[in-house]
């Protein structure tokens, strides 16, 4: 049985404590990509966490989806992710840098480049984006060719290149959230008739091969996976799921840093991944929708019962810069604005106070 502030090692990154923050959109970058000063006080601020995991960051340019969302796919930017990296370590955190490929999610008003998003079949996602012109339909994708799917593998690859050299500890692909991964492994969204579509062992195999060439690149230690099993997040609907994950974990290779699922109510399905997984697991616990954010309380119970080796909490973390030592001491926590999560300045972003701040206004 652990306690969340037990050390713990994730493949090569070791960690103070079990906390992990989840990786979650702020759309704070440059319009180009870049991360900026404020995203390191931000990050900087939430160190306590034993990992911490970045928003989500595109691999290559096509690949974002969202306004003012930060990349890894140019020296430039490598370079903007130095200063976070420098004051999350010393603060004594470890950060991981999460790729995340919207795929068929976005609208070319979003970014500068305006792109058609791309996919693994030309189905455009049934629901609406926020864009500076208001609430827009998904735009409808165009499917990959066979050489865009492997030059899209080379892209994850350069920005995992790019995330080591920018100072993180490792990177996570993000393979849940209806995103690009998660669009090969749906049977709704993959209707291709090649190597790619079709079986589950075709599904996967886009992820698998994500996995393995980023492996090789900065070593499998460095590597983690996110899922969401269930999910039906940006219009994904599976069909198979307990086939499709009980294939993919069993392809994985079991030197990587950790799995990590986004859990949608499934418990079921995380109970059967943490017996298939033998390599550490994070786990975003969500039982029940109604039970609301992942507190320390639900992330002490999901360790107790020995589900994960770690637990991802995120809305908490965006309130609560000091949240694991307002946990440790059990003090009350700050609310969340939900009115600055995506976009802005400092407002509900880095002003949130910390226990002795508050201490301080008494």
């Amino acid at each position: 049985m652990h306690t969340l502030f037990e050390p713990v090692q994730y493949g090569s990154i070791a960690t103070s404590n079990r906390f992990v923050m989840a990786p979650m959109s702020r759309n704070r970058a440059t319009k180009h990509g870049h991360a900026t000063a404020l995203m390191a006080t931000y990050y900087s601020q939430r160190a306590g966490a034993g990992l911490i995991i970045s928003e989500g960051i595109q691999p290559n340019q096509v690949g974002q989806g969202y306004m003012n969302s930060p990349g890894l796919h140019t020296l430039s930017q490598a370079k903007s992710w130095q200063p976070v990296t420098d004051l999350v370590h010393t603060q004594g955190g470890k950060i991981v840098a999460q790729l995340m490929h919207c795929g068929r999610i976005g609208h070319p008003s979003l970014y500068p480049s305006a792109h058609q998003s791309v996919a693994p079949s030309a189905i455009t996602a049934q629901g609406q984006t926020y864009t500076q012109d208001g609430m827009k339909d998904f735009a409808p994708p165009r499917a990959l060719t066979i050489d865009e799917i492997h030059a899209t593998i080379s892209d994850y690859v350069q920005a995992a290149r790019y995330a080591i050299m920018g100072g993180f500890d490792g990177i996570e692909i993000h393979a849940g959230n209806g995103f690009l991964p998660h669009q090969f492994l749906a049977n709704n969204t993959n209707q291709r008739q090649d190597c790619y579509g079709g079986s589950i062992e075709n599904r996967t195999r886009f992820t698998l091969e994500i996995v393995a060439a980023v492996s090789d690149a900065i070593g499998a230690g460095r590597v983690g996976l996110r899922i969401s099993p269930h999910n039906t997040f940006n219009d994904i609907a599976e069909t198979d799921t307990e086939q499709l994950y009980s294939a993919l974990i069993q392809a994985l290779p079991t030197d990587l840093a950790y799995l990590h699922i986004m859990e949608a109510a499934s418990r079921t399905t995380s109970d059967a991944i943490r017996q298939l997984w033998t390599g550490a697991l994070i786990l975003n616990p969500h039982n029940r929708w109604e039970d609301g954010p992942v507190t320390p309380a639900i992330a002490d119970k999901v360790l107790q019962q020995d589900l994960c080796d770690g637990v991802s909490l995120g809305a908490l973390f965006v309130a609560n810069p000091d949240l694991v030592e307002r946990a440790r001491l059990n003090a009350p926590l700050n609310d969340m604005d939900d009115s600055t999560l995506y976009g802005g300045g400092a407002k509900g972003y880095t002003d949130y106070p910390t226990l002795d701040k508050v201490a301080q206004a008494v």
